[in-house]
C-alpha cells in the first residue's frame, strides 16, 4: 500500500504504454498524481490510456504519441504537458530494449543505432523537461529516474553493444546527478535484470514446448540463467523502485541506483 499523497504533483513517464512504464503510471495515479505518458505505438498507447481511465475514472491523465528519438516529438510532448498540467515534478525515462549481438557481428550502423537509442532516450526528454523540473524543485521535490539494465555494471558478451551503451548511460546519469544537485533535482536509476514483457511473451509463444505454460517456461529459463529468486521480475516490482526514487520517499538519494534483478548481480 502506497503511503504517500502525490495530489498536486505531475509525473511524466516515457514508454508508458506497456510493461514497466504502464505499471509506474498506475502507481503515480493511485497516489493522486497527474500523469502524462507517451509511446511510439499509437494503438498500444490508446489501449493503455483506456485501461488507466477505466481503473482511475477521475484521474488527470495525458497520453500522447511520441518517439523519444525525435526532438520535435519530445518538445511537443513537453509543451503538451506544460499546457495541460502547468509543469512537471517527476520524469521517468523508460525506453529501449536489448540487442543480441557480439563484437564480431555488430555492424557500424547497429552500433550507431544502439548508442543513439540508449543515450538520446534519456538526453532528449531530460533536456525538454528540465526547465519544468527546475521550477518544481522550489516546491520541494524534483526528480529524474531512468530505467537502465544490470548490463551497465555486469556486461554480457552476447549483448556487447547494449552492455556498452548501458554502461555509458549509467555514467551519464551519475554526471547529471552531480550537475543538477545544486538545483535540487535528484537523478537516480534502477538496474533491471529480466522483467516480464511483451517481448518475452512473444518468445514464449515461439519457443515454448507444446503445452508448456508461461510459468513453467519462465521458471526453466530463470534456472538456466542462474537467477537466484528463480523467476522473472514483474513490471510492478520495477515500478515500485521507480516510484520510490521519484518521490520524497527517497529525498536524500541522488546519483544512486536500485538493483531489480532477482539477485543476478555479482558485483559488491
Amino acid at each position: 500500500m502506497i503511503q504517500i499523497d502525490l495530489t498536486g504533483q505531475v509525473a511524466v513517464v516515457t514508454g508508458g504504454s506497456s510493461g514497466i512504464g504502464l505499471a509506474t503510471a498506475e502507481l503515480f495515479l493511485q497516489a493522486g498524481a497527474s500523469v502524462a505518458i507517451c509511446g511510439r505505438n499509437t494503438e498500444r498507447l490508446a489501449q493503455a490510456e483506456a485501461a488507466l481511465k477505466a481503473k482511475f475514472p477521475d484521474a488527470q491523465l495525458l497520453a500522447q504519441a511520441c518517439d523519444v528519438l525525435d526532438a520535435d516529438d519530445v518538445n511537443g510532448f513537453a509543451q503538451a504537458v506544460q499546457t495541460r498540467f502547468g509543469g512537471t515534478d517527476m520524469l521517468v525515462n523508460n525506453a529501449g530494449q536489448g540487442r543480441v549481438s557480439t563484437f564480431a557481428n555488430t555492424t557500424d550502423d547497429a552500433w550507431r543505432e544502439e548508442l543513439d537509442l540508449k543515450y538520446f532516450s534519456v538526453i532528449r526528454p531530460t533536456r525538454a523537461f528540465l526547465p519544468m523540473l527546475r521550477d518544481a524543485a522550489g516546491a520541494g521535490n524534483a526528480a529524474i529516474v531512468c530505467v537502465n539494465s544490470l548490463l551497465a555494471l555486469q556486461p554480457e558478451p552476447h549483448m556487447v553493444a547494449t552492455s556498452s551503451a548501458r554502461a555509458g548511460v549509467q555514467n551519464l546519469i551519475k554526471s547529471l546527478a552531480v550537475e543538477l544537485a545544486p538545483q535540487r533535482i535528484r537523478v537516480n536509476s534502477i538496474l533491471i535484470g529480466i522483467v516480464e514483457s511483451g517481448q518475452w511473451r512473444r518468445r514464449h509463444a515461439a519457443q515454448a514446448q507444446p503445452g508448456q505454460s508461461w510459468e513453467d517456461w519462465t521458471a526453466e529459463l530463470a534456472q538456466k540463467k542462474n537467477i537466484p529468486l528463480g523467476r522473472f521480475g514483474k513490471p510492478e516490482e520495477a515500478a515500485q523502485a521507480l516510484f520510490y526514487l521519484a518521490t520524497k520517499l527517497s529525498s536524500y538519494t541522488t546519483g544512486s541506483h536500485i538493483d531489480v534483478s532477482g539477485g543476478v548481480a555479482r558485483h559488491v
